[in-house]
């Protein structure tokens, strides 16, 4: 089978591949690191006028680049100072079941974020609870109770940071990596 050679839009990174150039990108950076500045704030901060900024926010919002924006809660100044990471296991894996699974996951109070994934583990659920007690009830009362769960291991968090994100770092000296 002969070998085809890479064209510069497959050797270019994703965000290039998603139509985003350093402008746009410099925009993501900006709102990544302070979610509250206004249009005005960031238009001054990267040096482009108010109406591209206010354009390109507009545009990456239509395109589902940018979807919503969310506050980040302090669980444990809101009583709720116990997380841990749930892995459940399912017995069958009938379509109808495990998108009945999920739904029913992404509404059981506490759970932060729901992630459906490959491997040994079917879901992995972060949560977030009161209690030790209520990290049991949480378990018993809103997912071994499903008859396609076969198995749940729980693992607490003792601490969260963020990550380094999906956009490219810039240096001081040279180019985003």
């Amino acid at each position: 089978m002969p070998r085809t050679q890479p064209t510069a839009a497959s050797q270019a990174g994703p965000a290039v591949r998603a139509g985003l150039d350093q402008t746009d990108l410099a925009i993501l950076r900006a709102l990544t690191a302070d979610p509250d500045l206004t249009n005005k704030a960031l238009a001054t901060r990267l040096g482009i006028a108010e109406s591209t900024c206010a354009y390109r926010l507009r545009a990456m919002r239509d395109r589902g680049i940018i979807r919503g924006t969310r506050i980040q809660l302090a669980p444990d100044l809101l009583g709720v100072p116990i997380q841990a990471v749930i892995k459940v296991r399912l017995g069958s894996h009938d379509r109808e079941h495990v998108n009945q699974l999920y739904a029913d996951l992404t509404r059981v109070p506490g759970v932060l974020q729901a992630l459906h994934v490959a491997g040994e583990d079917d879901f992995h659920l972060h949560v977030a609870v009161e209690s030790p007690e209520a990290l049991r009830d949480l378990v018993l009362e809103h997912i071994t109770v499903h008859r396609v769960v076969r198995q749940t291991q729980t693992q607490l968090v003792f601490e969260t940071r963020d990550g380094a994100g999906i956009l490219p770092r810039v240096t001081p000296d040279g180019p985003p990596r």
